[in-house]
């Protein structure tokens, strides 16, 4: 399928070839037979990606701040790779459609296969979005028409902010494509409208929406002529532009405990003079209503009930729909021009440079093909004899700035597959890298025959159902940690590697820190003693608690995602799984703020030794984010940020220093030799099994407040 796609760095719009998206939980894919260019917001986005640098730095300083907030706290080449990344990450376009239902993910009963519908989706021939974000089309509305509505949902929340009711008279500035679908709502409405726009065009076009006075620029004289000289009950401003000339002219026009809407883009110095003096409200409209940016509402398609939020995203849809249906929102007047969407490009010429007046911008589509396209190819050439094919799936933040340049850097591999859910990432990624062919399918991995290895970078909720898939197509599988995030999940894995005995491939789990050079001095130092103790503080970032790492059901939470790192580092250096884990977090936290992530675990390991890890979000960013201490066998050791290391034995210390390395590439080659050369496992099963045993049982113990016996080893019953 085609996709419009904008690239941040280079400012290019193109019509990508992609593989089609997969169904997501809650999630429908839908053929798209028309979309909207939304005028104001997309030629933003799109003349914003087209500046230079700089330019770009002007346009945006909250993202300058929050670079030099990064500098401060990372140093700058972390920083400038994240940047990099950022500018790398390829955007797609569009957020108002119409199509077909093709396919209902786990979940959906309310739509079907064959239902037409409006959807918040991108420019593209074939989209997933979730149900909250999707409206059914009534009889006698057009897909060119319903392809407007989540333009209409907007404007209608705009006017749902402003309180208005019968015989209220309202002040529209910026008459495009949302002030003109507020004139319509508002006549709707029972209000009188007075439109503004610099446009005669638009002006004259309002007349059909209903207006029932119009003029050019700020008339103040005239707006309150209009409204019988007390001003206006409220104003929308749907204008997009750096200027504060609409709130300034807003705030003049409107009565006494007037209302004030900003739907559209406009500068927000607040001038204080007349809203002091006539005690005005100001309310910015989020944007298709409650629901929107919520995860909980859009991706995981949990809706609001109607007792307590009468007016969602998708409620607004259904009633713009409607409207269209009783004849009452013409939006078949806004179109100005057609284009197919291979010709997407020409389309945002004409938004950007303006070299003939439009309005209303349809994409079409052809029809969707009755069988799913899941994979794209990047390029013709097969992997080379004697080289392992490796494949990657998930292509994020982590997989773009670690795994992928250090695959480059790394002998005899060939690139094969990669893999993502909508496929866009995988199309840049893999276009950039060299690999064979995108995909949004892992079938079309596990069928690959020239893929051997596959790395497992997605959200965390996904990697045991992959890593077992890949292991029962015979791929080698490195994942990101956690090996798992549910119980049954890791009875699951064990079994699967029970039912594949000897002919089960290598499996790795990315605990990057035991492979750091000072982790390996430090067992060096220690070799032979036991029981140790380890004490292991980890000062982590805070992050919010909505996050989708603190999300129980995808991310697992911060132990299970994050703390599993120190879980992993103590038995490397203890040489013994844990057979008992206790977990005590701090008190009472603000309500907006999770607990789980300012936690102490204390492990009892199988052969005695013990450890302590502290697991600390919110530490000041110029702390050491990570210290181990350890003592046994009248030696100590303490290591601070994986760079400075001091031995004490016999009565004298000494220090080693290297460079900062936490170990990441030589897992990944110490994994892709393992695959080539079979043997061990770089980690046994039973420390993997351990480790994620472990972190599960930090989780229970946190909740049940007691210590928790690990299955797999004897253990004492005595407490901790």
């Amino acid at each position: 399928m085609r996709q419009v796609v904008q690239s941040v760095r280079s400012g290019e719009t193109t019509v990508r070839e992609l593989p089609d998206p997969v169904a997501a939980p809650g999630g429908l894919i839908v053929a798209n037979v028309a979309s909207v260019i939304s005028a104001g917001t997309e030629r933003y986005v799109v003349e914003l990606a087209r500046k230079s640098l700089l330019g770009k730095a002007r346009e945006r300083p909250d993202h300058v701040r929050r670079v030099l907030q990064k500098l401060k706290e990372e140093g700058f080449f972390t920083t400038l790779q994240q940047v990099r990344a950022k500018l790398d990450e390829p955007m797609p376009l569009g957020y108002s459609s119409a199509g077909v239902v093709l396919e209902c993910g786990r979940g959906v009963q309310h739509f079907k296969p064959g239902d037409w519908v409006a959807s918040a989706g991108p420019h593209a021939g074939v989209v997933s979005i979730g149900k909250n974000l999707c409206a059914r089309i009534p009889e006698g509305v057009s897909f060119e028409q319903a392809a407007y509505t989540s333009l209409a949902a907007i404007a209608l929340e705009g006017v749902r902010l402003a309180k208005v009711s019968l015989g209220e008279r309202v002040l529209v500035i910026g008459l495009g494509l949302v002030g003109q679908i507020s004139v319509a709502l508002l006549k709707a409405q029972g209000c009188q409208v007075f439109g503004v726009d610099l446009d005669p065009n638009r002006l004259a076009l309002a007349a059909k929406f209903g207006v029932d006075h119009g003029a050019a620029g700020a008339p103040l004289d005239e707006v309150r002529a209009f409204s019988d000289g007390f001003g206006v009950d409220a104003a929308i401003i749907t204008a997009a532009t750096d200027s504060n000339q609409p709130i300034e002219f807003a705030a003049e026009a409107c009565r006494a405990k007037g209302r004030i809407v900003l739907v559209g883009v406009a500068g927000l110095n607040l001038p204080r003079p007349p809203f002091f003096a006539k005690e005005l409200e100001f309310t910015v409209s989020s944007s298709l209503g409650p629901g929107r940016g919520d995860p909980f509402y859009e991706d995981k398609g949990q809706d609001y009930p109607i007792g307590f939020a009468r007016w969602t995203a998708q409620r607004n849809m259904q009633a713009a729909l409607e409207l269209m249906a009783a004849g009452k929102l013409p939006v078949e007047h806004l179109t100005t021009h057609r284009f197919p969407i291979d010709r997407a490009t020409e389309a945002y010429e004409l938004v950007t440079q303006r070299r003939e007046p439009s309005l209303g911008i349809l994409l079409q589509y052809p029809p969707a093909s009755p069988v799913r396209t899941r994979r794209v190819a990047l390029r013709a050439s097969a992997a080379p004899q004697g080289e392992l094919g490796v494949s990657l799936i998930g292509a994020g933040n982590f997989a773009r700035l670690m795994l992928l340049p250090l695959l480059e850097h790394a002998p005899r591999i060939a690139f094969r597959g990669i893999c993502t859910a909508k496929g866009m990432n995988a199309e840049y990624s893999g276009t950039k890298h060299g690999f064979a062919f995108a995909t949004t399918g892992a079938q079309e991995i596990w069928s690959d025959r020239s893929t051997g290895a596959v790395l497992i970078a997605t959200r965390h909720d996904l990697h045991a159902e992959l890593v077992i898939a890949a292991l029962r197509a015979g791929k080698h599988a490195f994942v990101e940690k956690p090996l798992c995030i549910l119980p049954d999940e890791l009875s699951a894995l064990e079994q699967c590697i029970l039912d594949l005995g000897d002919r089960c491939p290598v499996l790795m789990v990315g605990f990057n820190r035991r492979f750091s050079p000072a982790v390996e001095k430090l067992r060096e130092f220690f070799a032979g003693i036991a029981p140790l103790t380890v004490s292991y503080r980890f000062a982590s970032k805070s992050i919010p608690a909505d996050h989708w790492t603190q999300d129980a059901d995808i991310g697992g939470g911060r132990i299970i995602g994050e703390a599993c790192h120190a879980i992993d580092t103590c038995v490397a250096l203890t040489g013994s799984v844990a057979s008992r884990v206790y977990a005590e977090s701090v008190g009472e936290v603000p309500a907006n703020e999770t607990a789980d992530d300012r936690v102490f675990l204390t492990l009892r390991h199988a052969n005695g030794s013990a450890s302590s890890i502290s697991y600390q979000a919110g530490a000041d960013a110029t702390f050491p984010p990570e210290r181990i201490e350890m003592i046994g066998g009248g030696r100590c050791a303490i290591l601070d940020s994986w760079g400075s290391l001091k031995l004490w034995a016999n009565g004298r210390s000494r220090r080693w220093r290297g460079a900062k390395d936490r170990g990441y590439r030589l897992e990944l080659a110490t994994f892709l030799n393992a695959c080539r050369s079979g043997g061990a496992w770089p980690i046994p099963w039973e420390q993997l099994y351990g480790v994620a045993e472990a972190s599960l049982l930090a989780v229970q113990s946190l909740r049940e407040g007691v210590p928790q016996a690990c299955g797999r080893v004897s253990t004492e019953p005595e407490p901790l």
